[in-house]
């Protein structure tokens, strides 16, 4: 296998918002230096530069201007060491051959569940595997997103030794009623569609969405469709005291073709996934915090298919899985420059599993619950305005695997020049799920959590009055205790057996050039000692970006390099995608837009066994009233 050796010199890449010329303009004579606002890493809103941890920020404009159907590619290209597989046009789909496997750092993918998703700060994954599903995230949710590259242990316990993704949920803060209806059609009968009512009057808030998409796939048996439905409520009870409730629904229905050398038939899935939470939260000068109750649940009805010379299966894959949990926690500050924080999380995960057979015959498989209980605090402390200090700890105890001790600490240095530096250290850590301790012939009830250290270092500048920023981070991660399914007197079984030694840099460079020009890039460089599927060695997106009048072109080019597709035996992939997207302000409350993907064209694969399309193209327009 050869080693490949990549350095950028000088590149720039773009994504900034489709805005009117004199909105930009105001913009440009209203940047000052200073952090932005994030909640990922605290659980109450920080300004980024006194986290010693690094967060990725995607916001609302961005998310919009990706005209995608889901968060995740967006991210994919945004979030440097963030890398996502897909195998078709539209739709990730769930079980054997399925992608939207998400890996930070090399730690994460498939169904390993060591990279969490969270929506305002609740876990979401399946309760019996333990994974999150990939189709359930969609714009019509988001804010904005905040990805936490590293371990956020401490804060969110288990599964999120590797980082978390966490979704802001909509908002709505003018006065008013605001309606966005979204419509759009391309490559291989493909239709994307989404429609938003956000109202505020007064203190009472809300946000309705919908959304249906389909697509006949670039290979036959490779359709998709997905139905999905968002709503959530606030009320302002007084000007600290604020009570929100949200629910989600997604439903899709997803068939795997197999890979192109062992094709499958009928393997098809349909799936329901929802979520639904209420909160209490108070926002005073010196304190702030929250209590909140959320649900996840979900429901997959899984036809495994059959192989050529095969004969149909005479059962169908069964489960229901949910979620319930309590979360509280509090912020304060005791005295000047100091933070406090404590919170207390209770979870309580599980589900069935069983095949059903044409007969009616039912097979019971596995009916397993579990719980999840911890207490954190995180302390955080300025000296002068030079050095921000932070140290927290959390203890979680899981009813079958025991209890885990989980610390971190950095340090931030707020220099002259708007120059930033951070040093940190930090255990990540997952609790066995109840498939790799019960479910299917690996299982193993025996298994112990899997542990990691992450350490990092980071330094970022802000120039010409905040119109360039540049930043680049060295990580080093070293985990044991890793499950792996190993052959043990003959046959497969879960074994704390790997390990995990990944070292890298990750570096990115925004540029506001003028009015109607901005450009950004990010490029990450990934080395692990133990190779793992869906984690490039090289990642670089960058582009540019040209906004005037009724106008706004973005055209970006994402280079893949030592992207392991298999590693036993050892196989890579390299490709360059380059994309184009654009907008036409038509009338006042009308744009046109257009977005193509892949257009040089490209012949590639993600998930091994499963060529990505060639070029693809999607019209359509976008209506706000």
């Amino acid at each position: 296998m050869k080693k490949r050796y990549f350095i950028p010199i000088c590149t720039l890449a773009a994504f900034a918002q489709a805005v009117p010329a004199q909105e930009t303009k105001d913009s440009l004579r209203q940047v000052h230096p200073i952090g932005e606002v994030v909640v990922t890493g605290t659980r109450h809103e920080t300004d980024i530069r006194h986290l010693p941890m690094t967060v990725s920020v995607v916001g609302r404009e961005q998310i919009e201007q990706s005209l995608q159907p889901s968060l995740l590619p967006m991210l994919s290209e945004q979030v440097p060491g963030l890398f996502i597989t897909a195998r078709g046009v539209m739709g990730y789909g769930v079980s054997d051959g399925a992608a939207g496997g998400m890996s930070l750092r090399g730690v994460g993918g498939g169904a390993a569940g060591r990279l969490m998703v969270l929506i305002d700060g609740h876990p979401q994954y399946m309760g019996l595997m333990g994974h999150p599903i990939a189709d359930a995230y969609q714009p019509m949710l988001a804010e904005r997103v905040e990805v936490l590259r590293g371990p956020a242990s401490v804060l969110y316990g288990s599964n999120a030794m590797g980082g978390v993704i966490n979704i802001v949920t909509r908002k709505m803060r003018d006065e008013g009623v605001r309606t966005n209806v979204n419509l759009g059609y391309g490559s291989y009968n493909t239709l994307q569609t989404e429609a938003t009512n956000r109202i505020r009057k007064g203190r009472f808030t809300s946000v309705v969405s919908g959304s249906y998409n389909r697509t006949d796939g670039h290979r036959a048996d490779m359709g998709f469709e997905q139905y999905g439905g968002y709503a959530k409520l606030g009320y302002e009870l007084s000007k600290a005291w604020n009570l929100r409730a949200d629910v989600n629904v997604t439903h899709f229905n997803a068939s795997n073709p197999g890979e192109v050398t062992d094709p499958l038939t009928d393997n098809d899935q349909r799936i329901t996934r929802g979520m639904t939470s209420l909160a209490v939260e108070n926002n005073y000068e010196k304190s702030s915090g929250a209590v909140s109750l959320f649900y996840n649940w979900g429901r997959h009805r899984i036809n495994d298919g059959y192989g050529a010379g095969e004969e149909p299966l005479d059962y169908r894959f069964n489960s229901r899985d949910d979620m319930l949990g309590l979360s509280w926690y509090q912020s304060v500050r005791l005295f000047r420059g100091n933070r406090l924080t404590a919170g207390v999380d209770y979870y309580r995960f599980g589900g069935e599993s069983w095949n059903r057979y044409l007969d009616g015959r039912r097979e019971p498989q596995v009916d397993k619950t579990q719980h999840e209980t911890a207490g954190y605090v995180d302390f955080r402390q300025s000296a002068g305005s030079w050095l921000t200090f932070d140290a927290g700890v959390r203890i979680d105890h899981h009813s079958h695997a025991g209890t885990e001790w989980v610390p971190q600490a950095g340090m931030s240095f707020h220099l002259p020049a708007a120059i930033e530096i951070k040093a940190t250290a930090g255990k990540g850590f997952r609790f066995p799920t109840i498939r790799e301790l019960y479910m299917f012939r690996p299982a193993n009830p025996d298994l112990r959590p899997e542990r990691m250290w992450n350490y990092e270092l980071s330094f970022a500048q802000r120039l010409l009055n905040g119109r360039f920023s540049y930043g680049i981070n060295l990580f080093y991660i070293d985990g044991d205790n890793m499950i792996q399914a190993v052959m043990v007197d003959g046959r497969r079984l879960n074994i704390n057996t790997g390990r995990i030694e990944n070292a890298g840099v990750e570096a990115q460079a925004a540029w506001r050039i003028s009015d109607a020009w901005s450009a950004d890039v990010n490029y990450s460089y990934l080395h692990m000692e133990h190779p793992v599927v869906a984690s490039p060695e090289h990642k670089l997106h960058a582009g540019a970006n040209f906004t005037k009048g009724r106008w706004a072109v973005t055209t970006g080019v994402q280079y893949i390099a030592g992207l392991y597709t298999s590693t036993d035996p050892a196989v890579t992939d390299d490709f360059v995608l380059w994309n184009l997207r654009g907008r036409f302000r038509a009338a006042r409350r009308l744009d046109i837009w257009v977005r193509g993907e892949n257009l040089l064209a490209q012949r590639y694969e993600i998930n091994a066994g499963f060529p990505m399309p060639k070029a693809t193209v999607m019209v359509g327009i976008d209506t706000h009233f």
